[in-house]
């Protein structure tokens, strides 16, 4: 799931980066509100973290605009914690409003509330062949044994298992893992599939992870 971070501060923009990265999730950072309105224009994310005390386009402005178009989830961070500040985000279209100083861990719980209302159930975990993965201990094993894997090695593998028999193109792969237009002069998803191949399927059998040739790669046993 992709977050949007709309904070003009340094220190407070790494901080929700480096947070929300390790626990899984793609971040963007936009310094200020009309940084955080082309970022909105030019792609779509699964909520937005907004500052409302920013340069350019300020908070209040940036969320009209995110309710005109969208049901994007919104949390307001802000250093006023004012009631009257608080009705005025919830009336003006946001889901959540936190005061600062905040606690990441409130911060993140409240996010993964809103991440979760109207999506589908995620399933308790994905099955192939003695390879399981856990989507929320974000635990990989086979055979019984732990596999340890980056973010990104785990995204890509949550994706072949959520399309079992699915022959997935490598411009699908980029665009749902990476979010980026694919080159075909890149070969990351390639390089990426190479390494999760030796984590996955080196030294176990049968292999799960294959290469359509000219297509794309599927995640399936075969006989």
């Amino acid at each position: 799931m992709r977050i949007l971070v709309v904070e003009d501060e340094a220190k407070t923009a790494d901080y929700l980066r480096k947070g929300f990265t390790e626990s899984g999730y793609q971040v963007e950072v936009a310094k200020d509100g009309l940084e955080g309105r082309y970022l909105l224009e030019e792609s779509t994310f699964d909520l937005v973290i907004l500052d409302i005390m920013l340069p350019g386009l300020d908070g209040w402005q940036l969320l009209q605009l995110i309710r005109a178009k969208s049901d994007t989830p919104v949390i307001c961070l802000s250093a006023r914690d004012a009631v009257e500040d608080k009705v005025r985000g919830l009336e003006q279209g946001a889901d959540d409003y936190l005061a600062k100083p905040f606690s990441f861990a409130e911060l993140l719980a409240r996010a993964r509330k809103l991440l979760r209302r109207g999506k589908p159930a995620e399933p308790l975990f994905y099955q192939l062949a003695d390879l399981q993965l856990d989507p929320l201990a974000r635990r990989v094993s086979r055979d019984g044994r732990r596999i340890d894997l980056t973010n990104k090695e785990f995204t890509l593998l949550q994706l072949l298992l959520s399309h079992q028999g699915e022959v997935l193109s490598r411009t699908y792969i980029a665009s749902q893992v990476w979010h980026m237009n694919f080159d075909s002069d890149t070969n990351v998803v390639d390089v990426a599939i190479r390494r999760l191949r030796a984590k996955i399927d080196d030294g176990f059998e049968p292999r799960v992870i294959h290469t359509v040739r000219g297509m794309g790669y599927v995640c399936e046993v075969r006989e």
